[in-house]
């Protein structure tokens, strides 16, 4: 199974190669992709330093072209495929049918992944974007069972690539309107949950308060950890009682359940988390490269690392991990 790094800057890519990534992923500085934050993505200087760098070590550069362009910004989109292109890069990954048309019909060459933006959780969606668009990866949504991905890997087409660690959300990936409703810039569009220009930090006497474009969505104590403020991740009051109404402040993490994902026929493990620092992605690269390689050398006796386990939960967003969707009892 490959592994596939996030890359929100040049050092962050680096790192990740000299970690043990397969693969590293980035976006150009515009809202092309779902990470659209200041002091993120890439130029097109750095980008060429960045695949050179990664080629030279013989590994593989993804673009994220995962947001959706609208009628009177599609120049932006297309603009976007043809600089990916000129770069020679090894995928694009892309979630909207326009692009994808676009970049079929100017760039036939250029290999194309299917994004998780694209919500595709099955293997005739899978093959539709393979027959039309000549899709040569999917990256399945995370609101598929263990059970659902082993019969989508049986049936798809091309190959398939999970995510492995990194930040959950509420999960309808390419349709959440959350972040849209309470600040007036959709992630789908501008490519931000959240956009940074919307957060506030306020010391109250009631405690740490986290606002989005003035809504308050958290209240935090002394001894609390505290997250980013996503709509999804906020504590709300119902019938008068606080908490956590549609998501935890919780981390996908599939280690324990890798050797399924490589019976199932999962070809990569994805580490969301470009918005992170260089340093956490070389930790959470190390552990999934050590991980994978033991699994791959003895599926049938492979055991999680301890320590590299408990180092990812340090890491993860509440200091908690999830298998997520992945181990629906009812599947």
């Amino acid at each position: 199974m490959e592994l596939v790094c996030p890359a929100g800057n040049l050092q962050g890519l680096k790192v990740a190669i000299e970690s043990g990534a397969d693969a590293v992923y980035l976006g150009f500085r515009d809202p092309t992709n779902a990470r659209h934050f200041s002091g993120l993505n890439f130029s097109l200087k750095s980008a060429r330093t960045a695949i050179d760098f990664a080629h030279f070590h013989q590994k593989k550069v993804f673009v994220a072209l995962n947001t959706f362009p609208q009628a009177h910004n599609w120049a932006t989109w297309r603009d976007a495929v043809d600089r990916a292109a000129e770069l020679q890069i090894d995928a694009l990954i892309v979630a909207d049918t326009g692009v994808m048309d676009y970049a079929c019909e100017h760039w036939p060459e250029l290999r194309l992944h299917l994004s998780v933006q694209a919500s595709a959780t099955s293997a005739e969606a899978i093959r539709f974007y393979h027959e039309r668009f000549d899709i040569q990866r999917a990256v399945l949504p995370r609101v598929l069972s263990l059970a659902q991905v082993q019969r989508v890997c049986a049936d798809s087409p091309v190959d398939t690539e999970v995510f492995g660690f990194g930040s959950l959300c509420v999960m309808v990936e390419g349709r959440c309107l959350l972040s849209s409703y309470v600040t007036g810039k959709s992630p789908n569009n501008f490519g931000a949950c959240s956009p940074g220009e919307f957060v506030r930090w306020t010391e109250t006497d009631r405690g740490l308060e986290s606002r989005l474009n003035g809504v308050l969505i958290d209240r935090y104590g002394d001894e609390e950890c505290s997250g980013y403020p996503t709509v999804c991740k906020g504590r709300y009051y119902v019938d008068g009682t606080p908490g956590y109404t549609m998501e935890k402040p919780v981390s996908l993490n599939s280690v324990p359940i890798l050797p399924n994902l490589l019976q199932a026929g999962v070809s990569a493990i994805k580490v969301e988390g470009r918005q992170r620092s260089p340093a956490y992605v070389r930790r959470v690269t190390r552990i999934l490269r050590a991980a994978i390689d033991s699994c791959m050398r003895d599926p049938e006796t492979f055991t999680p690392a301890s320590d590299g386990m408990a180092e990812l939960a340090n890491l993860s967003e509440g200091s908690q991990t999830t298998l997520g969707a992945f181990s629906r009892y009812w599947q």
